[in-house]
């Protein structure tokens, strides 16, 4: 009886031990996948690779970004908008409890649902998880109002995706240098409540996109200056960007 009861001890002190050594080295918990399928139904290969593509994306991200949240929603749906300037695939965050991140997928894109994730989910998942890790959210904006703030920010998360998937997008892409600095000009002198619409997906004069290329544009400029790489800027605030740019 004796004996069993030092079994039964050590036992439950080795549990307790291994407990402890899971806590402290316990990994993230890997995103939460699911499909919204009200207007277009993911085949069974579909929901694979898209599966597939962001757990390791993830995974990846996190090498880079440690300070992600442990616990991360992406919802994914089918849409038939027009998407074919960002290869068929779109995103927001939001940061709820977990956070989530909802991915658009068209089916219109050349080559359907299919082709759009392996062109562009990769880019938009890196894309959106910079914002998380940034605070640049829908309920969650940690820096304020402004195009020229907005600017900073989905420009950092553009290089950042560009810089670690090899992708771009057509709509990310800023016009030559002397168009790209009038932009500039533009921008930061737009009042606080300036049209978000206009100046980040379709301006009325016909431009597209205006600050997510300008935000391209600044970014790159502010590393080719300072050294620093994306990661480094991501820690800085949206003036300081500015000022290692230039301005």
């Amino acid at each position: 009886m004796k004996s069993i009861k030092i079994l039964v001890l050590f036992l439950a002190l080795n549990l307790i031990s291994n407990c402890k050594k899971s806590l402290n080295n316990s990994e993230p918990t890997s995103s939460i996948i699911t499909f919204t399928e009200e207007d277009g139904k993911f085949t069974p290969d579909q929901k694979e690779l898209i599966t597939q593509l962001v757990l390791e994306s993830e995974q990846e991200i996190r090498t880079l970004i440690p300070t992600l949240p442990d616990s991360i929603k992406v919802s994914l749906e089918i849409v038939d908008w027009d998407l074919d300037v960002v290869g068929g695939v779109t995103g927001r965050t939001e940061t709820n409890s977990p956070p989530v991140v909802f991915i658009q997928i068209s089916e219109n894109f050349p080559g359907g649902v299919t082709m759009a994730t392996k062109t562009a989910l990769k880019h938009t998942i890196y894309h959106e998880f910079h914002h998380l890790s940034r605070g640049w959210a829908i309920q969650d904006n940690k820096f304020g109002p402004g195009i020229s703030i907005a600017a900073i920010n989905e420009g950092l998360a553009v290089v950042f995706s560009e810089e670690y998937t090899g992708e771009s997008m057509e709509a990310d892409t800023p016009p030559e240098a002397t168009i790209a600095e009038e932009w500039v000009k533009e921008i930061r002198a737009l009042p606080i409540n300036a049209n978000y619409q206009d100046w980040m997906f379709q301006h009325p004069d016909g431009r597209l996109a205006v600050g997510y290329r300008t935000g391209n544009y600044i970014i790159r400029k502010a590393m080719a200056k300072s050294g620093k790489d994306v990661l480094e800027l991501s820690k800085l605030n949206p003036d300081e960007i500015y000022q290692l740019a230039g301005y």
